[in-house]
């Protein structure tokens, strides 16, 4: 057996395995570049944001087994990817709801978004933007039509309407966002009432935001939010007027529980633009949304915050397709955290998939410029898949690329 001969390594020799990176002085760009994945973007958050803020953004209804579903059901797929195609260019683009997307996915409408971060939805409006994708303004959101609309002009803006049992000051929004320039509605249909979201009344959370001692002490680790906090101008629904009470008693005040489908109707005859009815979590329902003559649904069980075990919408995203995905544009979200979820969707016939939490991580890790990071690290993850599964635009996409896995058996017909 020949010996192993060693000899001292010459400089020469060492000087291309000792290049030293230089260091990023940039504390905010270090600590995001660092990130790699959306729950790296979480860790972060929760580390620097007061835990009434991020447990608003991280928590759902009641028990949060809806969410905990959702998340496991895209950890529970397998994908079937064709070897040997030429993945040298890669096209993650679609046409949405009639218009243009650099991604297939687009930022979902959030409430109470400034006491995430003061930037709030300037972040997100900026980032989708720079991104070419659509952002959604909920009309819980914390910045009005008009700002959204010039901090992303002539980008795709959406607006989330939740039906008031006072319908002039709902369509007064409506008329508002039209206005704007704003193209598509997204009529909102899963809250007849607040859900029961246990964290929000454990931590007191109201508006504007209840200071208790333990939400001081909560907050003094964490300076940067703090003074944001207090030297900003001060925390309101930009939709709303004053309000005293918590966030589920002002949502139980607004929400209408006697809206129909017949209001769907009357609500698309307002609309100049595209309808979408987001909240659908059934195959009839869907059937029943579509023959009211909107533009698109989202099946969504409103991130699991509201009625806690309620379906899983990327397992119901077949069936869906099945009945109406010839009729309409299907949109998928709830439980998305990486861009293999969205590629995942597209394959089982969504046209399109928002983000909700996966924006707010990115924004409480480092506003603006972590919304940035969050839908490059989106990007990177959908191209990348694509690339591994052999498909070279979403249109190659089909349902023989993924295989749902289920951890439950049904024991009683639907």
């Amino acid at each position: 057996m020949a010996k192993v001969r060693r000899q001292f390594p010459r400089p020469r020799d060492l000087a291309p395995l000792l290049k030293f990176k230089s260091p990023d002085l940039n504390a905010k760009r270090r600590r995001l570049n660092k990130a790699l994945t959306i729950y790296d973007l979480r860790d972060i958050a929760a580390r620097r944001t007061p835990r009434a803020a991020f447990d608003y953004t991280e928590g759902a209804a009641e028990a949060e087994i809806s969410l905990a579903r959702a998340r496991q059901a895209f950890e529970d797929i397998e994908f079937h990817p064709a070897i040997l195609r030429d993945v040298s260019h890669v096209d993650p683009s679609c046409t949405i709801l009639g218009g243009q997307s650099a991604l297939p996915f687009g930022i979902a409408p959030t409430g109470f978004t400034r006491m995430m971060h003061t930037e709030g939805e300037w972040a997100g409006a900026g980032a989708a933007h720079r991104a070419g994708i659509p952002f959604s303004l909920s009309t819980m959101g914390t910045t009005s039509i008009e700002d959204v609309a010039a901090t992303n002009p002539g980008g795709r803006n959406w607006f989330q309407l939740y039906m008031w049992k006072d319908r002039d000051r709902s369509m007064a929004l409506v008329e508002r966002a039209a206005a704007a320039g704003f193209d598509t509605l997204l009529v909102t249909v899963d809250v007849p009432v607040a859900g029961a979201r246990l964290r929000d009344k454990r931590n007191g959370m109201s508006i504007p935001p209840s200071l208790t001692p333990g939400t001081i002490l909560n907050a003094i680790p964490r300076p940067e939010w703090w003074i944001n906090f207090l030297t900003t101008e001060p925390l309101a629904f930009a939709s709303l007027d004053r309000w005293s009470g918590t966030v589920g008693e002002l949502l139980d005040t607004m929400f209408d529980p006697t809206v129909t489908f017949e209001d769907l109707v009357w609500i698309r005859k307002q609309w100049p633009g595209k309808v979408v009815v987001k909240g659908v979590q059934t195959v009839e329902d869907s059937k029943r949304v579509v023959d009211t003559g909107v533009d698109g649904l989202i099946l969504s069980n409103h991130g699991g915050r509201q009625l806690d075990r309620a379906p899983i919408p990327f397992h119901l995203l077949p069936d869906v397709v099945k009945a109406v995905g010839k009729k309409t544009e299907i949109v998928v979200d709830t439980g998305i955290m990486s861009g293999s979820d969205i590629v995942a969707c597209i394959a089982l016939g969504a046209k399109f998939t928002l983000i909700g939490r996966a924006y707010l991580y990115g924004l409480m890790a480092g506003g603006e410029a972590g919304v940035d990071r969050a839908i490059d690290i989106l990007r990177e993850q959908i191209v990348r898949t694509m690339r591994l599964l052999g498909v070279t635009s979403l249109g190659e996409l089909t349902p023989d690329h993924v295989t749902q896995l289920s951890r439950f058996t049904r024991l009683t017909p639907r």
